[in-house]
C-alpha cells in the first residue's frame, strides 16, 4: 500500500514536472508576418518577402534610414533565387522547357545555386558552367544540389570559351539531339526574365515596406537584373523621385557605358564589363543617376563591421552594398531613406574572409581594425 502511494506521488510530481506553461496569446505581429507567409505551394512560393533590416549603426551615423533588404533569408540562400526562378517560369511559358528536360546555365555562383533548387523543386535537371576562379564551396553545394558543374578558365566574354558561350552550346546540343524543350540556356546575363523578377517582385516590395518614402536605392551589379528592375520599379511608381546608384568594386562611371574592365576585385559575380540586356534600357533613358566606386578595403571592413556591430554575417558583395548605401546616404544628406540589397550570407566564402592567410594574400588585413581582429579566426 505504501509503495503504491509512493508511485502515484512520483508519477503525479513527474507529470507537474513536465507540465507545459500556459499558452501566451500571439502578437499582432505575429499574427500579421503568419498572415503574409501563408503556406507555400513549393519552394518557389517561398521566394521572395524578405523583410528590409536597419542598420542602426550607420543609420545613426549618417542620421539617415539606411536599410538593408535580407535576400539572404531566400530559399537557396541569395537575392539569385527570385532571377533563378524567372528564367525558368519564363521559359515554361515560352515552351522551350518541357517536363524532364534540363536547363543549363552560365554562372558565378548564387544564380546555379538558385537554380538547383528551383530545378529540384519541378523536376528539371541543371548543368552549370563556372569560371573556375569561384570558391570550392559554392561548386560543392551545386553538386550537393544535384546538379552537373564544369567549372572552366575564367576569360573575357568576346573569348568563345567564356563560360556563358559554353554553356550556350551545351544546351544547342541537346535541343539538336533530342528537340524543341529538351534543354533551355536561361542566359540570366542577357535575359530580361532575370530583370522581370526585381519589377515585378523585389521593387514592389521595396516600395510597400517603406510606405513609399525611399529617397534612393543603390547596389552592385553582375547581370545588372536587380539593378535595372529595382531602378524601373521605383522610378515609374516615385515618378522619377527615388535615386537610383550604380555600385562598382572598380573606377568605373556610367558615362563610360561599363566597358573599362581594369582592375580586379575580392566580390564574386559581380563587376561585369559590358551593359547587358538587362541593364541597356536603364542606360539608354539615363535611369542612373551615378556611380560609386567602392574598393576591396571597404568591403572587407564592412563584412567585418557588420558583424560586430548588426551581428549580419554578410557575404564581400552584401558588404559592398552597404558601402554604397552609407555613402549615398552621405550624399544625400540627414533624413532620407536609402535602400540596398544584402545579396547573400558569408557561409559560403568563409574559408577566405576570416582567414589571416588569405587576407594576407590579398593585402587586406590592415584593412580590418585592430578591435575586429578577433572575428579572423581562421589559419
Amino acid at each position: 500500500m505504501f509503495r503504491q502511494s509512493v508511485r502515484r506521488f512520483a508519477t503525479t510530481t513527474a507529470r507537474r514536472a513536465v507540465a507545459p506553461a500556459a499558452a501566451h496569446p500571439p502578437t499582432p505581429r505575429s499574427i500579421a508576418i503568419s498572415k503574409a507567409q501563408g503556406i507555400s505551394r513549393g519552394l518557389t512560393e517561398a521566394i521572395g518577402n524578405t523583410p528590409l533590416i536597419r542598420l542602426n549603426k550607420l543609420s545613426d551615423q549618417t542620421k539617415c534610414e539606411v536599410l538593408g533588404k535580407a535576400e539572404f533569408m531566400n530559399p537557396g540562400g541569395s537575392i539569385k533565387d527570385r532571377a533563378a526562378h524567372y528564367v525558368v517560369l519564363d521559359a515554361e511559358e515560352r515552351g522551350l522547357l518541357k517536363p524532364g528536360g534540363t536547363v543549363v546555365e552560365g554562372t558565378a555562383g548564387n544564380t546555379g545555386i538558385g537554380l538547383a533548387h528551383v530545378c529540384r523543386s519541378k523536376g528539371y535537371k541543371l548543368v552549370i558552367y563556372m569560371p573556375n576562379t569561384q570558391s570550392q564551396g559554392k561548386i560543392d553545394l551545386l553538386r550537393l544540389l544535384g546538379a552537373e558543374v564544369y567549372p572552366v578558365p575564367a576569360v573575357a566574354f568576346e573569348n568563345p570559351e567564356n563560360y556563358n558561350h559554353q554553356a550556350r552550346r551545351h544546351a544547342e546540343r541537346l535541343t539538336s539531339g533530342q528537340g524543341k524543350g529538351a534543354a533551355v540556356w536561361t542566359n540570366q546575363f542577357d535575359n530580361t526574365a532575370n530583370r522581370r523578377a526585381h519589377v515585378e517582385t523585389t521593387g514592389p516590395e521595396i516600395w510597400e515596406q517603406t510606405a513609399g518614402k525611399v529617397d534612393a536605392f543603390t547596389c552592385a551589379t553582375g547581370t545588372a537584373g536587380t539593378l535595372a528592375g529595382i531602378t524601373a520599379y521605383l522610378k515609374q511608381v516615385s515618378e522619377g523621385r527615388v535615386k537610383s546608384f550604380l555600385a562598382d568594386p572598380r573606377d568605373r562611371s556610367c558615362t563610360r557605358q561599363l566597358k573599362d574592365r581594369s582592375g580586379s576585385s575580392i566580390t564574386e559575380g559581380i563587376g561585369q564589363g559590358r551593359i547587358t540586356d538587362n541593364l541597356a534600357p536603364e542606360m539608354e533613358s539615363g535611369s542612373l543617376d551615378g556611380s560609386l566606386n567602392i574598393s576591396d578595403e571597404k568591403s572587407i571592413e564592412m563584412v567585418y563591421r557588420c558583424l560586430d556591430e548588426e551581428g549580419l554575417y554578410l557575404g564581400a558583395s552584401s558588404a559592398l552594398n552597404v558601402v554604397a548605401a552609407k555613402e549615398v546616404a552621405e550624399k544625400m544628406g540627414p533624413g532620407h531613406t536609402v535602400v540596398t540589397v544584402l545579396c547573400d550570407g558569408a557561409y559560403r566564402y568563409a574559408d577566405r574572409l576570416f582567414s589571416r592567410k588569405w587576407l594576407e594574400s590579398k593585402n587586406l588585413l590592415g584593412a580590418i581594425p585592430k578591435h575586429l581582429e578577433k572575428y579572423i579566426v581562421l589559419p
